[in-house]
């Protein structure tokens, strides 16, 4: 079995800047976290939650398991 799991997020990044954090997927801005919601995100990472998919969930940029691949559409 590959080390890795098929389908994990990636290609996120973020940068603090004061009271806000920018968050980028791919290079692309894709939020920005200000204040508490900042301050969250850095002690969940601190507590160490995975970044790649916090920032997943944050951005709604992650597979939720309903997701049809079109197949058997009509």
């Amino acid at each position: 079995m590959l080390g890795a799991m098929t389908g994990a997020p990636s290609g996120f990044e973020f940068t603090v800047q004061g009271e806000r954090i920018a968050i980028r997927h791919h290079g692309r801005p894709a939020a920005t976290l200000r204040k508490s919601a900042a301050a969250k995100f850095l002690d969940d990472v601190n507590r160490g939650d995975d970044p790649q998919e916090l920032m997943a969930r944050i951005t709604g940029n992650y597979k939720r398991g309903n997701e049809r691949s079109g197949i058997h559409r009509p």
